[in-house]
Parts: C-alpha cells; structure tokens; sequence
C-alpha cells in the first residue's frame, strides 16, 4: 500500500483550526500558495472537498470536520511526546503556550517564571493576553489562567496566588460630592463603572455576600469597559464607583488616590489558577512552569 503524505494532513488540520490559509502558513513557516497546493492535493486525492473557501473565510465542510476531529488530536499528541524527549537531554527546552489577563502575567506569572527562564535558557513561554473563555485544547495552548470558580471541572486547576476579594471603590472627590453607600442595593443611586463580560456580551451583576446572604445589583453610570485597567483609571478619576478585584487596586488604594466601601459585603474567593487538560501528557519544560507557577500558601 502506498504511504500517505501526513504533511497534507497537518497541512489541513492547521488551517481548519486557525479558520485561515494566511494564519496557518504562520504558524507552519510555508507560504500560503505551497499551503493551498497541500491541501487541494489532498481533496483531489480523497475526492471529497475538506473546506469551503470564500473570499472572507475558510471553514471545514462536513467531511472537513469529521477529518478533524479524527486526526488532529494526533498531531498534538506527537508534538507533546516530542516535547517529552527534551527530559533525556541535558537541560529541557520548548515553547510553553499560556493564554492570560495583562495584570496577572505583569504581577504574578512574570515574578515567578523570570528565574525559571534565566536558568533554563532552551525554554520559551508565548503568552496570549486575552480576557475571554479561550478554548485551550482547539486553539492548542498548553494552559490558561483564570480565577479558580470559573474553570470546567474536566481541567487540572493549579493554584497560582492566594485567595482574592472584590473591592467597591471610588475616588475620594466623588464619595466627598455623592457620599458612601452604606449598602449593596444603595449602589442603584450612584453613577457605577460597567463592565462588558467577554463570555457571554452581557454587562457584569455586581454580586455581594454577607453572613450567608446574598445580594445581586445591576448598576448604571457612564461608562463600559471590557477590561480592568480604564475602569481603575476611570475611578481614579472620580467618573463612579468600581467593582474590582482587590489586587488590582492595591496601589490606588495604598496611595489614597482611591477609598473603600462595602467591605464587608466583599468575602474571598479562589484567586488566579493555572488550568490545563487532564489528558495532557506535560514535557518537562511545562512541568517547569507549574511547579515554578504552584502557591503553597
């Protein structure tokens, strides 16, 4: 029997997983005429179309998918027991792809991954800053970070801080002016900072606890957000009050640039944590990065 060409096929399961022949030459290190020719040959030699292509999009057609799905795992499970032969070498090496929020790569994941890198030279970690719930197994990262509640139970979870609290705030000037709510439902009278959840496009439902009861408030004010920063900018500002984890505001808070009410409504909940799939197969290199990444409290 003659032997396929599993560059085709690696060819293929790039570009339907990247949704594009420009990203996925990328990502292969070919030019995207060599990319195309691959997997026509591979239509021609299958006599089934894998992808529908338009001048916008490229999107694997029902065969297409069911190839995919089928095969690509493979590939990644090639690549991980490639990655695992690096512990017979002197030193581990390889990429380690994590995909995060811009405040705990610069104040957590940074700190701790910084000696890791010095010593172990031959180990990369790519991060991709994003805000949203990215599939890490189909976008092929080899973790992700997120607060503890919020990770699918089939994940590994590795805790990566200590436990965090949200923090109610606003400048000085504007609780001088507007006065301090002296509860969560008196939030619906004062000018809050929105913020646009990147899951699922809706605004976030402030949510407070105190001695078991819990309280739910959709505010109002002058401005949305989808991240983190501008809203600390915004109170900082005197725009309206803020709904924040309090690490994020630690050093507005220290400098007195910001106050704090509602504390008492503001309970702990998991911090940060690394998550990775159960059936993930880790290199040494990876194994690195969790241990350096672990908080033992």
């Amino acid at each position: 029997m003659a032997r396929r060409n599993f560059n085709d096929l690696l060819a293929f399961v790039t570009v339907a997983r990247e949704g594009s022949f420009t990203r996925a030459a990328a990502v292969l290190g070919v030019t995207q005429s060599a990319l195309s020719q691959a997997v026509r040959g591979l239509e021609e030699r299958l006599q089934i179309r894998l992808l529908s292509r338009t001048t916008r999009s490229v999107a694997p057609t029902a065969a297409g998918e069911r190839l995919a799905r089928a095969i690509g795992h493979r590939f990644d499970e090639i690549e991980a027991e490639l990655d695992a032969l690096t512990e017979l070498r002197d030193k581990p090496a390889g990429t380690v792809r994590i995909t995060c929020g811009e405040h705990v790569l610069q104040h957590t994941l940074m700190p701790k991954l910084s000696p890791l890198l010095r010593d172990y030279p031959e180990v990369t970690v790519e991060f991709d800053i994003s805000y949203g719930f990215r599939d890490i197994v189909a976008e092929r990262f080899d973790a992700g970070v997120r607060i503890g509640s919020t990770i699918d139970k089939d994940m590994i979870a590795v805790p990566i801080g200590p436990p965090l609290r949200m923090a109610v705030v606003a400048s000085p000037a504007y609780f001088a002016a507007h006065g301090k709510p002296r509860s969560p439902n008196e939030l619906t009278a004062y000018r809050c900072i929105n913020q646009r959840m990147p899951s699922s496009g809706g605004l976030y439902v402030w949510d407070f606890a105190r001695r078991g009861k819990a309280v739910n408030v959709r505010v109002d004010g002058p401005l949305i957000f989808n991240t983190s920063p501008p809203q600390v900018d915004a109170a900082v500002a005197g725009l309206g009050i803020a709904l924040l984890p309090e690490d994020e505001v630690a050093g507005p808070l220290g400098d007195g640039r910001l106050e704090r009410v509602l504390e008492a409504w503001c309970p702990p909940f998991p911090g940060y944590h690394l998550y990775y799939p159960s059936r993930r197969q880790p290199s040494p290199a990876f194994s690195l990065v969790v241990k350096a990444l672990r908080f033992y409290g």
